[in-house]
Formats: C-alpha cells, sequence, structure tokens
C-alpha cells in the first residue's frame, strides 16, 4: 500500500489531500502543530496515522517521519510540504515576528522537511518530494510579499532538487494555486478581491494526487510545476511571454 506524509495536514488543503489519496486506498499520515485540529481531524478520519510536527525544527521532522515510517517498513512515496502561514499587509505594517515566522514556516520548514525525508524517499522506487508552491510566485506580489517570496524559494526549491535528487529515482514537483478557498483566503489582501477566490481546497487536493500519477509526457519533459485552476494557468503562461513592464503593470493594477 502506497504512504504520503503530508505537513499541515489536519486542515484545509493539506486534510483535502489526505482524504483524496486514502480514497485511492493510501496510507495517510497527516502531521500538524494544532493539537484541536488534529484532534478533529482523526476523530473524522480514525484510519489516518496522525501526529504532532513544528516544521520549524528539524528534530520534529525526523521524529514525525521515523514515527509514520514505522507503520510503512520504513518506506515513503510521497512526501506533502504542505504546511503555510500567511500575513497580509504592506511590509511596514507586519511585524518582525510575523516576517520570521512567514520565513521559518514556507521556506525553512520546506527544506528542513526535504532534508529529513530523503532517506525514506530514495528507499521507495518511484517516490515523490510535492512542495505546495502558489501563484504568488509568478511575480512578486505587493501586500503579500514576504509570502510571496517564500514561495518563490519553493519554486526555485523545486527545480534544484528535480535535478540533484534524479539519480535518487525521486521525482521532484511544485504544485501553484491561486487563492483557494481556505484559512490562508481570509485576508485583507487587494487579489482576493479582484482575483477572487474560486479554487477549493479539493480542486488543490487532486492537482497533488494527478502529479504523483505522471502521464507519460510528464516523465520525458521532466516535468516540475502543475498550475491548479484556469487563472493560474494563464497568468503564469502570459508571465512567461509578455514583456517584464507589462507584467509588472498587470500585478500593480491586481494588487492595488
Amino acid at each position: 500500500m502506497p504512504s504520503i506524509f503530508i505537513s499541515g495536514g489536519a486542515a484545509g488543503i493539506g486534510l483535502a489531500t489526505a482524504k483524496r489519496f486514502a480514497r485511492d486506498g493510501w496510507t495517510v499520515g497527516i502531521y500538524d502543530v494544532s493539537d484541536d485540529a488534529l484532534a478533529a481531524a482523526q476523530a473524522e478520519n480514525p484510519e489516518f496515522i496522525t501526529g504532532k510536527l513544528d516544521v520549524r525544527d528539524a528534530a520534529d521532522w525526523d521524529r514525525a517521519l521515523a514515527d509514520f515510517t514505522s507503520h510503512t517498513g520504513g518506506t515513503l512515496d510521497v512526501l506533502d510540504n504542505n504546511a503555510g502561514v500567511l500575513v497580509a499587509g504592506d511590509l511596514v505594517d507586519i511585524t518582525p515576528d510575523a516576517i520570521k515566522a512567514q520565513i521559518d514556516i514556507d521556506a525553512l520548514g520546506v527544506a528542513l522537511g526535504a532534508r529529513a525525508a530523503h532517506p525514506y524517499l530514495a528507499a521507495t522506487p518511484g517516490s515523490h518530494l510535492v512542495n505546495i508552491a502558489s501563484a504568488s510566485a509568478i511575480y512578486g506580489q505587493p501586500g503579500i510579499a514576504v509570502y510571496s517570496a517564500t514561495k518563490f524559494f519553493v519554486a526555485g526549491f523545486t527545480e534544484a532538487l528535480e535535478l540533484e535528487w534524479q539519480s535518487d529515482d525521486i521525482r521532484v514537483v511544485s504544485i501553484w494555486p491561486l487563492w483557494t478557498k481556505t484559512a490562508l483566503a481570509d485576508n485583507d489582501a487587494k487579489t482576493t478581491q479582484t482575483l477572487g477566490v474560486r479554487l477549493t481546497a479539493d480542486d488543490v487536493a487532486d492537482k497533488v494526487f494527478e502529479s504523483v500519477h505522471p502521464n507519460r509526457l510528464d516523465r520525458l519533459t521532466r516535468r516540475t510545476s502543475y498550475s491548479v485552476g484556469t487563472q493560474t494557468t494563464l497568468l503564469g503562461n502570459g508571465a512567461k511571454f509578455i514583456p517584464n513592464s507589462l507584467n509588472r503593470t498587470i500585478n500593480k493594477y491586481l494588487a492595488q
């Protein structure tokens, strides 16, 4: 039975992803910093393996992955680096603690998770590392500048590890949603009004599932990124081909 470990898995996109994989018979581990969310998720889904995880703590990652893989015979088919936080507002209006939390959880936590999971993924033929990126990494977003920057980190980190881990037979991909109907979208960022919040957590979960079941073309092209929804696809493709000045103008309009 294949297995997936999901950080920040007790709510939102993480929980939707857990349910999606469980429907296909996967062994699912949801690890989260919130005891209340974990208790609620396990009460509804007693088949899930659950545990506490602070993604900012390397030792916590080691402990959580050892715990989960004790149920799988030491293998791990997918690590889903899902945990994330967002604090909206102009940079000068955000506290230093809020800035640090976003960088520590959204960037450092992804790197620590990948590092800790590597031996388990390397021991599992055809394994995957899935990093949750964001459409905010298409062009730097005012109003969510720190969050946006961490997702640029996730994009670059994914591309680098796809090359670095190829010899270990670990496929590394990133998932690129726009605003999704979760707690992260409950903020004052301008783009939640201009672009709307059209995606659901299930939409993103379906894309995660698709990404770890690649078709022949995906494998041949070494595809690393999966856009979620038409808006993200259009914005992402447009950014590749239009002049930077026009891209800047579009994003200024959307965010201001």
